[in-house]
């Protein structure tokens, strides 16, 4: 989408006292009450600090300037009985200032919240692609699919546990990147008891994975449950820790071979038969290991 609003310099942006009456809503979005009832007191006592904007394209023909976004604000002004309000004032298509309340939107929306997710998501569903969408935003294509996805996939426990705090962000879109939900129900009920964190998650997710797969071969099988995850994690930590165990034995076997070859090139008696038999090369050792310095040259 090459159509992404353009910012303005101030010297070339327009302000005026527009009538209140006059202005028109064309997508009204729901607000949280209390702040607004703060914003309200505010602009009573120190007056608007920021105009809101309006496209007059079709003043002449409808009579009306379109509020491009600014409807807390203009609401505020109607509660406190005020006939006019700053706006600043722009001429473009509908679609033009419907992607401008989109971005102005998403600008106003804190970040790492469901509320930016769902902004993202609407800008999406408007024809806006990963790119765009991330550019505006300043994040990364991944950070908006994830958010996106989350919106889309994300169960309602998981979503209401977000806005609540119950669950960071981070945590919820790597839920929401597991499409089965009995699978999303485990990690959660797994992240109330401590279980599973955003560290961990890809180990506990694979694991879960596994035993599904397991289960669907055998329907008689009851869901996969948080107790089995917390054994799976120990028996996979014995065997990691097992394997951890075992390589390390067999590359201190290796060592102490090493050791005994360097050791046995030190020697006169095996350097002078080296030479005798013209083997002035020693056999390259795999990997980061090596020989300790040594020089053999020709026998003279």
């Amino acid at each position: 989408m090459d159509n992404i609003p353009i910012i303005l310099a101030f010297r070339d942006r327009r302000y005026d006292e527009v009538p209140i009456d006059q202005v028109k809503v064309i997508n009204s979005r729901n607000r949280e009450k209390e702040q607004w009832e703060m914003n309200v007191e505010s602009i009573n006592a120190v007056g608007l600090l920021k105009p809101i904007r309006v496209n007059d394209k079709f003043v002449e023909r409808t009579g009306f300037y379109e509020l491009i976004c600014g409807e807390g604000r203009l609401l505020a002004h109607k509660k406190l009985g005020r006939t006019e309000v700053l706006a600043e004032i722009v001429t473009c298509t509908r679609k033009e200032a419907h992607l401008q309340s989109l971005v102005e939107n998403l600008a106003r929306t804190k970040p790492d919240s469901m509320d930016y997710a769902r902004e993202l998501k609407q800008m999406h569903d408007e024809g806006w692609d990963f790119q765009n969408i991330a550019r505006v935003a300043g994040k990364n294509e991944k950070y908006i699919r994830d958010y996106i996805r989350l919106v889309e996939q994300g169960e309602e426990r998981l979503i209401q546990g977000v806005e609540s705090g119950v669950f960071p962000i981070k945590f919820a879109t790597q839920v929401a990147s597991t499409d089965d939900g009995q699978l999303q129900s485990v990690l959660m009920d797994a992240f109330d008891e401590g279980i599973v964190t955003t560290k961990n998650f890809s180990q506990a997710r694979r694991i879960i994975t596994a035993r599904s797969k397991e289960s669907r071969k055998t329907p008689a099988n009851k869901q996969y449950t948080v107790t089995q995850l917390v054994q799976d994690i120990a028996e996979t930590t014995k065997v990691k820790s097992s394997y951890v165990r075992e390589a390390k034995t067999k590359e201190n076997r290796f060592m102490t071979l090493l050791n005994g070859i360097n050791a046995l090139w030190k020697d006169a008696a095996f350097i002078q038969l080296v030479r005798d038999e013209k083997l002035y090369e020693r056999p390259d050792l795999a990997g980061d290991f090596n020989y300790e310095p040594v020089t053999l040259g020709e026998p003279k």
